[in-house]
């Protein structure tokens, strides 16, 4: 039978020649995925610097509610 060492060794090997063959395309499909995600990335911040130069703030119109000093009373029951 085998042992540890010759299992690691073999195991090496079949993922080197598995790497052989698929190793370049894996890494081109990564650096494609790397690109695609780096355009994008700069195409939302330069959509969002163009958004906030075209459009001023909005202003809703509405009333404001004072702030109430009183506290609750201590029953629990609504004023």
């Amino acid at each position: 039978m085998f042992g540890l060492s010759e299992l690691a060794i073999i195991l090496i090997v079949v993922i080197a020649l598995v790497l052989a063959k698929k190793g370049p395309e894996l890494a081109r499909n990564a650096g494609k995925s790397a690109r695609i995600l780096k355009a994008e990335a700069r195409a939302m911040k330069e959509a969002e610097e163009q958004q906030a130069t075209d459009t001023p703030p909005r202003v809703i119109q509405g009333e404001t509610i004072p702030n109430r000093t009183e506290h609750p009373p201590a029953d629990g029951t609504r004023p």
